[in-house]
C-alpha cells in the first residue's frame, strides 16, 4: 500500500473514492466542495439531505456515481464537533474509512480532512498510523483465511503537501507496534523463551544493535535467584536478553526499557483456571513485545539516545521442579522474597532485570508489564496504569500519549501499602491483600530500584482485545510502543 501527501485539488484527483471528513453541524458545502456538488449535478447535497448527515462522530455515508464520473464513490465521514476533534479522533475516523475502503473493496482513495492544528505533518503521521494499523490483520496461522487481503493500493492525502517523512515515520513506528502485535499473538508453542531469542537476534543483525544473551548458569553468577526460580520448572531454557541501540553521536540521553517476557503463564503451581484466561497466557509477554517493537522502531529512526532493551525470558510452568508457595527467593540486590503465589511471577523477573537495568548507570528506567488483573479492575481494558518515583517522567510519558492517543493513568505509589507486602520470614512476600493489588506489585517492585528515575507501566488491560465493535476479532494491540517512540523521540 502506497501513502501519499499532496497537494493535488480535489477537483482533479481521479480515482475511486473521495473521502471528506466534515464536522458536526458545519456541513456547509462552500469553496471546492461547492464546486465538487456542481461537478456531479449536486449528488453531494442530497446524499446529506437524504441521509439527514450532521457529521456526527463515527458516521459515514457514501454514494456511487455513475457515467464517466471521474470518481466512482463519494465517502462522508462525521468528525464529531470540531472543539473536541483530537489526534486520536482523527486516527479512528481513518480506521473506519479504511475498514469500509477494505470492504468496498476501494482499490484508491483519496482523503480530504482538516489539517490538525494546522500541522501537517503531524496529521499525515497520525493517518498513516490510522490506516496501517486498522488494517493489519494477523492471519498466519490460518491455513485457508475467509479473510479477504487488503485491496487498498494507493491512497492520497490531499492538502498537506508531500510530507515523505512525516508519513516514512508513521510506517517505521507501525512496524514496531505489528512486530509486537504478532508476537504476542503467536501461540507458546511458535513463541517460547528460544524463538524469543532468535527475534531479537534477528533484530540485532537486520538493525546493527549490540545483543547480550545471558544464559541459566551466567544468570546465576548474577544472583538473579527471583527470575530463576519463576524459570526452574519449565522444559526451556530462560534467556536473559540484554538490546542496545546506540547513536552515532553523544547520546543526549540513556535509558532503560524492560519488558514483562512470560511466553506462557500457567500460574505455576497457583494454577490458573479457565475463568482466569489460562487459554490466552500467550500474551503475557506484552511488555516483552512492545520493548522489541520499540527497539525496532528506534533502531530504523536513529535519534541521539542510548538505549538498552531488556528482556528476562522465560515460562511460568508446573513440573516436580517448580517453586513452591512459601518458598524464599533471592533477587540480584540480595533482597529475600517469599512467594505467597506462583501466579505473581512476573515481578519476580522484573526485579532482577531492574536491578540489571540500574547497573548500567542510566538516566531513567521504564518498565512495561502485564502485571495485575487489579489494573484491569481499576481502569478497564483501554487505560493503562502508571507509577512513578519521577514527575518529569510522568509529564513526558503524558505528553507522549497525547500524540499517540494510548492512554494512561496515574495511579498513586502509597508506600504504607507496602506493609501488606511485609514477610515474617523473609525481607517481603511477592503478593499483598486483594485491595489494592496494582499498587502493591509497583512497590513491590519499587524495592528493586534505588536510586535512579523509574517509571511503571501495567498493561495487563490494553495488550490484549477480546472483541472489536461488538464482533469477535480477539488479539494483540501493540500497547505502548506508539507511546514509547514518541517519548524516546519528539
Amino acid at each position: 500500500m502506497n501513502i501519499y501527501g499532496s497537494d493535488t485539488s480535489l477537483l482533479d484527483w481521479t480515482g475511486d473514492t473521495v473521502a471528506i471528513g466534515l464536522f458536526e453541524n458545519e456541513i456547509n458545502l462552500i469553496g471546492e466542495l461547492d464546486q465538487l456538488n456542481n461537478k456531479t449535478k449536486g449528488t453531494l447535497q442530497e446524499l446529506i439531505d437524504e441521509t439527514k448527515f450532521e457529521g456526527k462522530v463515527g458516521r459515514i455515508i457514501f454514494t456511487r456515481l455513475g457515467g464517466s464520473a471521474s470518481i466512482r464513490k463519494i465517502l462522508l465521514v462525521g468528525l464529531g464537533k470540531s472543539e473536541e476533534f483530537t489526534l486520536n479522533s482523527l486516527r479512528l475516523s481513518i480506521a473506519s474509512v479504511a475498514r469500509f475502503s477494505k470492504k468496498e473493496h476501494i482499490q484508491t482513495l483519496c482523503l480530504q480532512f482538516p489539517i490538525f492544528n494546522n500541522n501537517p505533518s503531524l496529521t499525515a503521521e497520525v493517518i498513516t498510523e490510522g490506516l496501517l494499523l486498522s488494517l493489519h490483520q494477523d492471519n498466519r496461522f490460518k491455513s485457508n483465511s475467509d479473510d479477504k487481503l487488503v485491496e487498498l493500493k494507493t491512497i492520497d492525502i490531499l492538502g498537506i503537501g508531500e510530507q515523505k517523512d512525516a508519513i516514512s515515520r508513521a510506517q517505521i513506528i507501525c512496524s514496531g507496534v505489528i512486530m509486537a502485535r504478532e508476537l504476542v499473538n503467536a501461540p507458546a508453542n511458535y513463541i517460547n523463551p528460544i524463538t524469543f531469542t532468535e527475534v531479537a537476534k534477528k533484530l540485532a543483525n537486520e538493525y546493527d544493535l549490540e545483543i547480550e544473551i545471558l544464559e541459566q548458569d551466567e544468570c546465576a553468577k548474577l544472583g538473579m535467584g527471583a527470575f530463576l526460580g519463576v524459570a526452574q520448572a519449565s522444559d526451556l531454557p530462560p534467556k536473559f536478553i540484554h538490546l542496545t541501540y546506540k547513536s552515532k553521536d553523544i547520546a543526549k540521553r540513556k535509558i532503560a526499557i524492560i519488558g514483562k517476557s512470560l511466553t506462557f503463564d500457567s500460574g505455576g503451581l497457583n494454577l490458573k483456571g479457565s475463568s482466569s484466561g489460562i487459554e490466552v497466557m500467550k500474551m503475557d509477554m506484552g511488555g516483552g513485545a512492545a520493548t522489541l517493537g520499540v527497539a525496532k522502531a528506534i533502531a530504523q529512526l536513529k535519534p541521539n539516545i542510548e538505549v538498552h532493551f531488556i528482556c528476562a525470558v522465560t515460562e511460568n510452568m508446573i513440573s516436580g521442579c517448580a517453586i513452591h508457595p512459601g518458598d524464599v527467593l533471592t533477587a540480584s540486590n540480595g533482597k529475600t522474597i517469599e512467594v505467597n503465589n506462583t501466579d505473581a511471577e512476573g515481578r519476580l523477573t522484573l526485579a532482577d532485570a531492574l536491578v540489571f537495568a540500574e547497573k548500567l548507570e542510566v538516566d531513567s528506567i521504564l518498565d512495561i508489564a502485564t502485571l495485575t488483573g487489579a489494573c484491569i479492575v481499576a481502569l478497564g481494558d483501554n487505560i493503562s496504569g502508571l507509577w512513578s518515583t519521577d514527575n518529569n517522567l510522568i509529564n513526558e510519558i503524558k505528553i507522549a500519549s497525547e500524540k499517540s492517543g494510548e492512554q494512561f493513568w496515574q495511579m498513586p505509589m502509597e508506600d504504607k501499602y507496602f506493609e501488606g507486602l511485609k514477610s515474617s520470614i523473609a525481607d517481603m512476600k511477592n503478593t499483598g491483600p486483594r485491595a489494592g493489588g496494582s499498587i502493591t506489585a509497583a512497590l513491590f517492585l519499587k524495592q528493586f530500584v534505588e536510586k535512579t528515575p523509574w517509571l511503571h507501566l501495567d498493561i495487563a488491560g490494553t495488550a490484549w482485545i477480546d472483541k472489536e465493535n461488538g464482533v469477535n476479532n480477539a488479539g494483540a494491540t501493540g500497547v505502548p510502543v506508539r507511546t514509547i517512540v514518541n517519548w524516546l523521540t519528539d
